[in-house]
């Protein structure tokens, strides 16, 4: 269990807040990941990602209840997204997984990115919502092919995405709206041998964190264009031993005093090729503070980690030894409250405390 004396950042649990329903056949492989998002009405709503047998995901719709300020539970509202386009579907299964939703008040749109696990597996994939209730989908998402790295990102594996609440700069000084994503090199990933293709210029063959752009203004002018990305920058690549493995993207962005916030997950252990559920590697937390008018600038890392499996919902699940942040909710005097996927199977809450300078 992290210790908020020592761990800079470190996250304070404060319990469960959505356990599976053991009556409902769609919740028995858990509930977990979830996006989360202040609607229109001010009340914050938790989108789960809802697993029925054999691996079949849904996002699911529930508002938070609180008592005293404080987030206690959930009352089920049903669905927002299930799959049903073909990049969706494959022949064991279908999923729309671990969603994060960011408001962009520059657009006036509710985004959610997600993983679709279609065909070829998880890709990249984009919703919109004018009321964080009704949601629209752009389909997957377009990375244009980068020529610096030799690289179609199209042909990847992608997964891990979510966008910031505000324009940045483009690596040509223009507004834009980013995107992190986690791309996996590995094109055949499902063949104990894999088949490993790294872009150009790119010596760590680990997954890792990309940043990509869209222009602000093709947006502004047409909400389709939000599905075409350029401009791709490697971020983040794994450092420490608890992120031995790989390391993605985590939770939405959250802009502070110190600059842009966010989670990112770190994973050890052993993995075993073509395998949905793994069972011998431990998920961790950690933050990364990034420049507010050039992301691609790391202004802190965290070390050690923020959070790690320590409780008995996080140590025992469908996938045991995981804690996943994919959702916040800015609250005040520097807090933040952050929900996350506990064993893949439930949704713990956790809160930071924002210090007021950069650790050392």
């Amino acid at each position: 269990m992290s210790d908020r004396t020592t761990v800079p950042f470190a996250l304070e649990r404060l319990g469960v807040i959505m356990h599976p329903d053991p009556a409902d056949p769609n919740e028995a492989w858990g509930v977990l990941n979830p996006a989360a998002c202040r609607a229109r009405d001010g009340a914050l709503y938790l989108y789960p990602r809802v697993v029925a047998e054999g691996n079949y995901s849904r996002v699911g719709l529930a508002r938070i209840v609180f008592e005293s300020g404080e987030p206690v539970g959930v009352e089920r509202m049903g669905y927002v997204l299930e799959p049903s386009e073909g990049y969706e579907r494959n022949e064991r299964t279908a999923g729309v997984e671990d969603p994060r939703i960011t408001y962009i008040a520059a657009i006036d749109k509710y985004v959610m990115a997600y993983a679709a696990y279609g065909p070829l597996g998880p890709r990249a994939a984009l919703a919109v919502s004018d009321d964080a209730f009704t949601w629209r989908r752009l389909g997957l998402a377009k990375f244009a092919y980068a020529p610096a790295y030799h690289t179609d990102f199209d042909l990847y594996v992608n997964k891990d995405v979510y966008l910031f609440p505000e324009p940045v700069r483009d690596p040509q000084g223009r507004p834009a709206l980013a995107m992190i994503h986690r791309p996996d090199y590995n094109m055949a990933w499902w063949l104990e041998s894999g088949y490993h293709v790294q872009p150009a210029g790119i010596a760590e063959p680990r997954p890792s964190m990309w940043i990509s752009y869209t222009p602000l203004e093709a947006v502004q002018a047409d909400m389709r264009n939000l599905q075409f990305w350029y401009d791709h920058q490697l971020l983040a690549v794994p450092q420490q031993p608890w992120e031995s493995l790989k390391i993605g993207g985590g939770t939405p962005p959250v802009l502070t005093p110190l600059g842009w916030l966010t989670i990112f997950h770190g994973v050890d252990g052993t993995l075993t090729p073509g395998t949905d559920h793994q069972r011998n590697v431990r998920y961790c937390a950690g933050v990364l503070i990034l420049d507010r008018d050039d992301p691609r600038q790391v202004l802190y890392r965290s070390p050690t980690p923020i959070l790690e499996p320590g409780t008995d919902e996080e140590l025992k699940g469908i996938v045991d030894n995981v804690v996943f942040p994919t959702a916040v909710d800015p609250r005040d005097d520097g807090r933040i409250d952050v929900y996350y996927g506990m064993a893949d199977a439930r949704i713990g809450v956790a809160r930071m405390q924002v210090p007021s300078e950069l650790p050392a």
